[in-house]
């Protein structure tokens, strides 16, 4: 017997955890699942949701983001109608608002397996006190209705049990895997300096993150900022979109950084990107696992992050890069300055994170969750 595997997720936007979901669902095993996939209507990975080969896609128009009771009403009702199409043996939820509906409409058609997939929370320090607790709220009534959970990084699942959001035992670590040849194999960078007027020897300082309070981009900002004037030649590449974009364009017009600080938008070349740089950064608040780095170690490139949750699961300080304590920007300018002043320990850095790679494989993550739903499938029937 195949089993009916349906995957949930809020919106089809470029990120890790979109990435994790389609790439799940376009490798797992077709000899074995019969697989859907049910999303909100939009997002940059949309058409791509859409059209994935031998997968049910089930559209749900009034699933998103932000919190709006009547239109959440109404993903609730179109999430149980296409559990009632799909007739799914397991519902596998990812993102905290599909994590929320998809559990609650799974448990109300009576899904023998419920899975949710923690890429990161959606709540953190950052938030109104009431709106965090209204959100821990919800995890935590829906983690009653859920078989087993899957975190993406070993702190995150700790962060989980020490909320009391689930239990250590219904808990499994399977990180979030890329695609580690194309990262590994690609071009060279140099086609990317030409279009953006790059110097070839101008150092190359790059971020790739969505423009929204998690992985606060506005940190970039400042960076760039404090080395400009220290470093002349230096440009700066901010990846990625979003609801902060105004505020980050008004401070680079305040910084005076307009033609050092390049806004690129969303883009499909990320391994084009990283030849390109000298380092990669990343100024998160908060993470899951931060595939954004995997890339960069895969790619032979330094970085240097903010050691926050999964990110210290990537990055070895001093091995294969630096940490730096969460938000000291002034820290992190130091080590970036460091690392271009010396191309050898940069290489050296770079060098060192290309090894080690295989459990971010994302053969490896695919293996896993299919062993993982044939276990509990296993334990359902066995019972």
């Amino acid at each position: 017997m195949k089993l009916r595997v349906l995957h949930v997720i809020t919106m089809l936007e470029l990120g890790g955890a979109q990435r994790n979901t389609l790439d799940t669902v376009r490798q797992l095993d077709r000899q074995r699942f019969t697989l859907g996939l049910a999303c909100g209507l939009g997002g940059e990975l949309y058409p791509e949701g859409a059209s994935l080969p031998d997968t049910e896609f089930f559209p749900i128009p009034h699933l998103r983001r932000e919190v709006r009771p009547l239109s959440d009403w109404r993903a609730f009702g179109e999430l149980r109608s296409a559990i009632r199409a799909f007739s799914p043996h397991i519902v596998h939820t990812h993102s905290s608002k599909a994590g929320v509906l998809g559990r609650l409409s799974a448990w109300c058609e009576g899904v023998p397996i419920i899975i949710h997939s923690v890429h990161g929370f959606g709540f953190g320090p950052h938030q109104w006190l009431p709106v965090r607790a209204a959100f821990m709220a919800a995890e935590k009534l829906v983690a009653t209705m859920t078989t087993a959970f899957i975190a993406v990084s070993r702190e995150n699942l700790e962060t989980g049990v020490q909320l009391g959001l689930f239990p250590r035992e219904r808990v499994t670590v399977i990180r979030s895997g890329i695609d580690l040849r194309a990262f590994s194999q690609a071009a060279d960078g140099q086609a990317v300096r030409e279009e953006l007027a790059i110097p070839p020897e101008a150092p190359v300082v790059l971020q790739v993150s969505c423009f929204k309070p998690q992985k606060a981009p506005e940190r970039f900002v400042e960076l760039s900022a404090r080395l400009a004037p220290v470093l002349p030649e230096a440009r700066f590449l901010l990846v990625g979109d979003g609801e902060l974009r105004e505020r980050l364009e008004r401070l680079r017009q305040k910084w005076g950084l307009e033609q050092r600080l390049h806004f690129l938008g969303w883009r499909r070349d990320v391994p084009r990107l990283l030849r390109a740089a000298n380092v990669v950064t990343l100024t998160s608040r908060f993470e899951g696992l931060p595939r954004v780095l995997v890339e960069a170690r895969c790619a032979g490139v330094a970085v240097v992050a903010m050691a926050v949750d999964g990110v210290v699961e990537v990055v070895v300080d001093g091995v294969n890069g630096f940490l730096v304590p969460p938000g000291d920007v002034a820290t992190m300018a130091e080590k970036v300055a460091l690392l271009l002043a010396n191309p050898e320990l940069a290489r050296a850095l770079g060098e060192a994170g290309k090894q080690g790679l295989e459990e971010f494989s994302v053969e490896r993550m695919v293996a896993d969750q299919e062993a993982l739903y044939l276990k509990l499938w296993g334990q359902r029937v066995g019972s």
